[in-house]
């Protein structure tokens, strides 16, 4: 968010030190006045558009530093924020779900251009395993030993009635392409962003060598879809939610019990595991079809 600031204050101080014109210097200097029209129209959602923008405040900076006046110094020393600085939050899912949540929402409602990252562990893994509005129905947690008996929070979801945020959740191990282009059009979105990555822990009781195919698993029991929701998509009268993964390909036991978290519940409370077994299968076909749909709306 100080990035942010900075860039703000460039710019204020930028606009307000050439229409007072108190620097003779730089309101006589037509280099200055050119870099600085350039700059206000340059499009620094690509690659090369920040790279046209380096190459113009480098050229402002040149003619900056022969001008006297303090008036030159200060533009000087903040003309390196007038190029787009890509700002990232990072957090687990105990934060940005659950304790930190007012913060993120915060965030997503400020209309800055922000990204964030949750890396969705689906337990409070720093502090040894908690249950977070983020664990999955049926899994065993710390504060959730007999099995999670409400459903996770579809943080995606929510982040969705804004209208202007950008949102993927994604998986590498299922689809590491898919993943890439959710973080640069991510990036060039000129607003928040919010990218919910399946994130494998020691917590799930798995082989960790094996996280990649477990993110598959995750995915291709329809436990996980991939989905890309793109605010601008609308002004091309296209259907911003894009569901990126296909049908459920295996049940959700055959993904579930692959994991110890899921298992110990089976061994210890069989009839219990097997209910919330059921009433998970139910939930994941429900926001399937739920995201199947919104996948089909016409604009």
């Amino acid at each position: 968010m100080e990035q942010l600031a900075l860039r703000r204050q460039c710019r204020i101080r930028s606009g307000h030190e050439t229409r007072r014109g108190s620097s003779e210097g730089l309101r006589k200097e037509p280099h200055y006045t050119n870099a600085r029209s350039h700059w206000r129209i340059t499009d620094q959602s690509t690659n090369e558009g920040i790279n046209i923008q380096r190459e113009l405040v480098a050229a402002l900076k040149a003619k900056i530093k022969p001008i006297n006046g303090e008036e030159a110094r200060d533009l000087l020393s903040l003309a390196d924020s007038l190029v787009e600085k890509s700002v990232w939050i990072v957090g687990g899912d105990g934060w940005a779900y659950d304790i930190g949540y007012g913060g993120l929402d915060h965030v997503l409602a400020s209309g800055q251009n922000v990204n964030i990252l949750v890396l969705d562990t689906e337990v409070y893994s720093n502090t040894g395993g908690q249950a977070s509005k983020a664990t999955p129905l049926g899994a065993v947690a710390k504060f959730a030993t007999g099995g999670k008996t409400t459903a996770k929070k579809d943080l995606g979801m929510t982040a969705i009635r804004y209208g202007d945020v950008y949102i993927a959740q994604v998986a590498m191990g299922a689809n590491d392409t898919h993943t890439i282009k959710a973080f640069l059009e991510a990036e060039a979105h000129p607003g928040p962003s919010l990218i919910i990555a399946y994130s494998q822990c020691i917590a799930h009781g798995i082989d960790m060598a094996k996280g990649m195919h477990q993110q598959k698993l995750a995915v291709d029991s329809g436990y996980w879809p991939l989905y890309r929701y793109n605010p601008r998509l609308v002004e091309e009268q296209k259907n911003p939610f894009q569901l990126d993964s296909s049908d459920p390909k295996i049940s959700l036991q055959d993904y579930i019990y692959t994991e110890g978290r899921y298992r110990m519940l089976q061994q210890s409370e069989p009839a219990v595991a097997k209910f919330l077994l059921a009433q998970a299968q139910k939930a994941v076909l429900r926001r399937w079809l739920q995201y199947k749909n919104l996948s089909e709306q016409s604009v």
